[in-house]
């Protein structure tokens, strides 16, 4: 069986920062893209940051530039670096993975998710 788990969610101040981290754990073959999305009250889950396992990254145009995404391949975990946060970065992050278990089949898999809240 696998999981995500995530940690480092939390209450920042505007202009603050905060690190997200998340690990697969469990019977895991191969691991290939992780990342990081979001979803605020009353909008649709949206994309933040991917990086594929050679390290290749992708942001969205909100959180280029401030957010750094990276990752561990010998502990299968992914960072999300979040610096000069604004209220509109408020929402549920989640982890998701792309990957093969050793039971199979290669699917997505996502993390329960960690609230994010900037605010003065």
């Amino acid at each position: 069986q696998v999981q995500l788990v995530e940690s480092g969610g939390g209450w920042v101040q505007p202009g603050g920062s905060l690190r997200l981290s998340c690990a697969a754990s469990g019977s895991i073959f191969s691991l290939y893209a992780m990342g990081w999305y979001r979803q605020a009250p009353g909008k649709q889950r949206e994309l933040v940051a991917t990086t594929t396992s050679g390290g290749s990254t992708n942001y969205a145009d909100s959180v280029n530039g401030r957010f750094t995404i990276s990752r561990d391949n010998a502990k299968n975990t992914v960072y999300l670096q979040m610096n000069s946060l604004k209220p509109e970065d408020t929402a549920v992050y989640y982890c998701n993975a792309d990957l093969l278990g050793v039971a199979g089949p290669r699917a997505d898999y996502w993390g329960q998710g960690t609230q994010v809240t900037v605010s003065s």
